[in-house]
């Protein structure tokens, strides 16, 4: 978690919107992948490169919904993909992921059993977890008075000007209703309307400074706000840049996600989306990745290890409420709900609902 230095976009990400990108000559071995911004140790990718001789054409998109229409619109040439959990359940039902061959996958096998058999592939034939975490509130501690609790901080006008909400239609929606208590995976017309309505009106109240996602590092780390609706990784990204922020899963409850990488249909290069994929999926990678990215690992060895590890590479004692922000325990996730793919015509509601509220 100790970063000297942090890039919020790689610079390859700049080739993410050109078809086609860095498919390699007839000879070449590459993998396409994407995935989001500061989600990875990008050391492992060299490591890879070397191992193997594959090159890696690593691009980034900011969320689920761009990632979406990304493919859809046949905008993106990627093998594999980290989508979260609700948008997999999506991309199964649509028919466009391929079936994995574990058998060319033996680091599954260390992954651990609660985070395999989950709603959006209760079957086990599409993913390989790659990290979890919650959905939560960062904010300043010296730019509000006491501590945060609520969701009621999202909505307050005590605030204005200095929240950033989610831009992510299914985040910034699952505040609402959890606020007004209702459940995250709701599909009732009634409560997704009342949750559009007081997020227009805390909108239209100016609470919002503004809706960001990548910008809300800049934002937090450099007092330019002082709350803001993220995921607990990046704050512990955002804390070392700035001490004086906390995170908080509100008391209402939240969102708990697993992401994790998958195979397109069409993908061009399946064998070394597998070998990247095991690779990934070892217990050295996982390590790695949770030291840099601050988001757990389903690696059950891995997250087991971490703390020893973390010792090991800086010389001192794992903070143990930083990793009960990182791999939360039992007390909070009985709290959280897994985002579930929705019915088409819900779906449907939510993009009309986000776009009236003209985001």
């Amino acid at each position: 978690m100790k970063k000297i230095a942090l890039v919020l976009a790689m610079l390859m990400a700049m080739t993410m919107l050109l078809p086609g990108c860095g498919s390699g000559g007839d000879d070449e071995r590459v993998v396409n992948v994407c995935s989001w911004g500061e989600y990875i140790d990008e050391s492992l990718i060299d490591e890879f490169e070397s191992e193997t001789g594959i090159t890696v054409n690593y691009q980034t998109v900011e969320s689920n919904e761009a990632l979406y229409s990304l493919l859809k619109t046949g905008a993106g040439d990627y093998d594999v993909i980290v989508p979260s959990d609700y948008m997999i359940g999506r991309l199964i039902a649509e028919d466009m992921l391929s079936e994995l061959d574990y058998s060319n996958i033996p680091n599954y096998e260390k992954i651990d059993e609660q985070y395999k058999g989950l709603s959006y592939d209760p079957e086990n034939k599409y993913t390989v977890p790659y990290t979890w975490g919650t959905l939560g509130i960062i904010y300043n501690s010296k730019m509000v008075k006491g501590d945060i609790t609520s969701w009621d901080a999202m909505f307050d006008p005590q605030y204005a000007g200095n929240v950033l909400m989610i831009r992510n239609s299914r985040d910034a929606l699952a505040a609402a209703l959890l606020d007004l208590g209702y459940n995250i995976n709701t599909t009732d017309e009634k409560e997704l309307t009342a949750a559009y309505e007081k997020l227009k009106t805390a909108k239209e109240a100016g609470v919002y400074q503004a809706f960001v996602m990548d910008e809300v590092f800049q934002k937090m780390e450099g007092g330019n706000a002082a709350i803001a609706m993220y995921y607990a990784g990046d704050y512990l990204t955002m804390l070392e840049n700035n001490p004086d922020l906390r995170y908080v899963v509100p008391k209402e409850g939240s969102n708990w996600f697993v992401d994790a990488m998958c195979v397109l249909k069409n993908a061009q290069h399946k064998t070394e989306a597998e070998e990247w994929i095991n690779f990934i999926a070892s217990t050295e990678s996982n390590l790695a990745n949770m030291d840099y990215v601050g988001y757990a690992s389903p690696n059950g060895e891995a997250l087991t290890q971490y703390p020893a590890y973390y010792e090991e590479n800086y010389g001192e004692a794992l903070d143990n409420a930083q990793f009960e922000v990182m791999a939360a325990p039992d007390s909070v996730l009985k709290n959280c709900t897994l985002y579930e793919n929705l019915p088409q015509d819900t779906l449907n509601l939510y993009n009309d609902l986000w776009t009236q509220l003209g985001i």
